[in-house]
């Protein structure tokens, strides 16, 4: 496994409020030095594709990168499918959660966490 960090800029972005929230779980879960957050996609869902966010352990095929001080995971595939997008935490009373605002999609569906591309 390979402890190089690629130092390219990262497709996808992380608002303020899903930085002070992954840190807050990164900190709650005492999430250890050799995890990162990985964002990718998988088939399924609603509209045909659903988006991945969570912790793991960096994979062959992926790329890394450091966003705010997080490291972060995307199997390099997916970077067509996420270049550009921008993932958010809302804590308001109708939604709390992360959001993915993804210019990539040609539609998703009524959840958020399902598009098609």
């Amino acid at each position: 496994m390979s402890t190089e960090t690629i130092t390219n800029t990262a497709p996808v972005t992380l608002t303020e409020g899903a930085v002070t929230e992954l840190k807050k779980l990164i900190d709650q879960q005492e999430i250890g030095a050799d995890f990162g957050l990985r964002v990718g996609v998988e088939g399924g869902g609603c509209s045909g594709m659903s988006y991945i966010l969570g912790f793991d352990q960096k994979k062959d095929g992926d790329n890394e990168y450091m966003i705010a001080g997080i490291r972060v995971f995307m199997n390099k595939s997916h970077g067509l499918y996420l270049a550009g997008m921008e993932i958010d935490f809302k804590s308001g009373l109708e939604a709390r959660g992360f959001t993915f605002n993804n210019p990539n999609a040609s539609s998703t569906c009524g959840c958020g966490s399902s598009f098609s591309a």
